[in-house]
């Protein structure tokens, strides 16, 4: 049983080490779950117990949470590539190859409020390529219901806002 666990820790950090970009656990689980690798609550003591002990780090974010890996979970997956079979690696490569694009757009961009000490709500909206910021912004608004409208609508116009903002400026 511990082989198995050990097997879906590494099956994570491979994912995790395959892309520039975040992973969700909901992402994590599609693939998983699918491909009936484990079970639910397997796949979940696993990405804790990798939490726990430094090999990926987690990023909460409103009802999501995403996985980064660190630098131990990179030099260990490097390590123990191998303990990995070729089918199950391919079965990797060919998920995020396909669903490349959706993957990293469903977490390259953020958005996400919060109340500052003024009473208001602050809304940090970003796009992240290549973990680096493309754009950026904080906005403050009076009411956690436009706190939530510019969160959601940040998710559906980001590019809209990015391109007229590049063109004022440029």
């Amino acid at each position: 049983m511990a082989e198995l666990l050990t097997l879906y820790k590494l099956i994570i950090l491979y994912m995790l080490d395959r892309v520039d970009f975040p992973l969700s656990n909901s992402q994590i689980s599609d693939f998983m779950l699918n491909k009936e690798y484990t079970t639910y609550f397997k796949l979940q003591q696993a990405l804790s117990e990798l939490t726990d002990a430094g090999f990926i780090r987690e990023e909460p974010i409103r009802n999501r949470t995403l996985y980064n890996l660190t630098e131990d979970g990179a030099s260990t997956i490097e390590l123990f590539r191998k303990n990995i079979s070729h089918a199950i690696r391919q079965d990797v490569n060919d998920y995020l190859k396909e669903k490349q694009y959706e993957l990293k757009n469903e977490v390259s961009v953020k958005a996400d409020y919060y109340r500052n000490t003024n009473r208001e709500y602050s809304v940090h909206c970003q796009v992240i390529e290549k973990r680096l910021p493309l754009i950026d912004l904080t906005v403050t608004v009076p009411s956690e219901e436009e706190a939530k409208a510019i969160s959601n609508n940040w998710h559906k116009k980001n590019q809209e806002v990015y391109a007229q903002i590049m063109a004022e400026l440029l």
